[in-house]
């Protein structure tokens, strides 16, 4: 208990003297917002206001965490890409704005509750001394207690003795219950809420089970290629050889020639299969050779733009492979263009940019495709957007997280 009690006053004294001087940081960062409009000053203010901010947050959390034996971790997203890209994120992350929110009501709480517990740590320490030590107050001054002075024994265990126990019992109860009383304030604030945490815990689960649905994938894909495929090919083979063994009047050689040409139709239908499950090209190629023969193979002249895309996720890379295919099939199907491009560009997300110079007008109400790249976007938390004016042209932008 003495322990607690002591964690409760060290937590006040650092609340009560720390929130004054958050004021001058939580000044800067609109300063710092409109020095970033007008002169790009803010282009080196902000991100400093900001992490100052994130640091004092976090030592904050820390002393939550100690005071009410129950950790509070931060929960922002990791910065990456360029200074606006920086900027950009922080502003649309939550925990940024529930810091804010913290840091303007500690601004106003954290002095009050430091202050009143200093108080009454005070009160308990001045009522106790003047109860033992009255008598080393000057005669003409003796120590009062509600404008009674204290000049004896009597008068220090009636009046005084009273005070001290009422001091020393608000400064043993009241510090723990206004320190843990602060700190459930600044844990509901600082803490994600329940909504946000399940929706990061479903973002995740979801996130592995599309993992687990491609490997899953990519397995079958192998067997079907390496195994029922190649099994195929030998049935195929020895019917073929069955055949040129038997005479053409034979009834017999009919049939083994009906079971050979089935046997390669199902050869191509299963090789049509393995490429809608996980195209073999994106194992042997990586996505840009893959986007690269997509642009080869499409009977519009395309031109395909990719940066280096370094490691991209599998689920990430053949939703890409599908979103692009399924492009440049509704271009050479509706668009009447005479030449398209495919750029893919990454930093946080991949991004890819279909255009090309047709006719434009896409209605995605008639079967053009867009639903279905919408939804198999939408399963990896990526956006579609198009862009189909009548009269062209007509630019499909997409956009995944890289971050499965």
């Amino acid at each position: 208990m003495v322990k607690q009690w002591g964690r409760s006053i060290g937590y006040l004294a650092a609340v009560g003297i720390s929130a004054p001087v958050a004021m001058p940081l939580f000044m800067l960062l609109p300063m710092s917002g409109i020095a970033l409009i007008v002169a790009g000053l803010g282009f080196v203010l902000f991100p400093i206001v900001i992490m100052t901010i994130r640091l004092w947050t976090d030592v904050h959390r820390q002393l939550v965490g100690w005071v009410l034996g129950t950790p509070v971790p931060p929960q922002y997203r990791p910065l990456t890409g360029g200074v606006l890209d920086r900027v950009r994120q922080v502003v649309t992350d939550q925990t940024t704005w529930r810091d804010l929110a913290w840091l303007f009501v500690n601004m106003i709480l954290g002095f009050a509750f430091g202050m009143l517990g200093m108080i009454l740590s005070a009160f308990a320490v001045f009522s106790t001394f003047l109860l033992f030590f009255w008598w080393v107050m000057p005669a003409d001054e003796p120590a009062r207690i509600m404008d009674i002075a204290i000049t004896d024994v009597g008068r220090a265990i009636v009046i005084g003795a009273p005070t001290a126990v009422l001091g020393l019992a608000l400064a043993w109860f009241g510090v723990p219950a206004l320190a843990k009383a602060h700190a459930n304030i600044s844990k509901m604030l600082l803490s994600p809420s329940k909504l946000a945490e399940r929706v990061e815990q479903l973002t995740e689960t979801r996130a592995g089970a599309v993992n687990a649905h491609d490997a899953e994938l990519r397995r079958i894909e192998r067997d079907l290629h390496d195994g029922t495929q190649a099994r195929l090919v030998s049935i195929a083979m020895r019917l073929g050889v069955a055949e040129k063994s038997l005479d053409e009047k034979d009834p017999v050689s009919s049939l083994v020639r009906e079971a050979r040409e089935g046997a390669e139709q199902a050869m191509g239908e299963l090789r049509d299969v393995i490429r809608t499950m996980y195209p073999p090209i994106l194992t042997d190629r990586g996505l840009d050779g893959a986007l690269a023969a997509l642009g080869a193979r499409c009977p519009v002249p395309t031109v395909v733009e990719t940066e280096d895309l370094g490691r991209v996720p599998a689920p990430v890379e053949a939703a890409a492979y599908f979103v692009v295919a399924e492009a440049l099939t509704n271009i050479a199907k509706h668009s009447h263009a005479t030449g398209a491009s495919v750029r893919v560009t990454r930093d946080e997300c991949l991004r890819i940019t279909v255009s090309d110079n047709g006719f434009g007008g896409v209605d995605e109400t008639r079967g053009t495709g867009i639903l279905g790249m919408r939804r198999r976007v939408a399963a990896l938390d990526g956006t579609v957007a198009v862009d189909s004016p009548m009269g062209g042209p007509t630019v499909i932008s997409v956009e995944f997280p890289c971050a499965l």
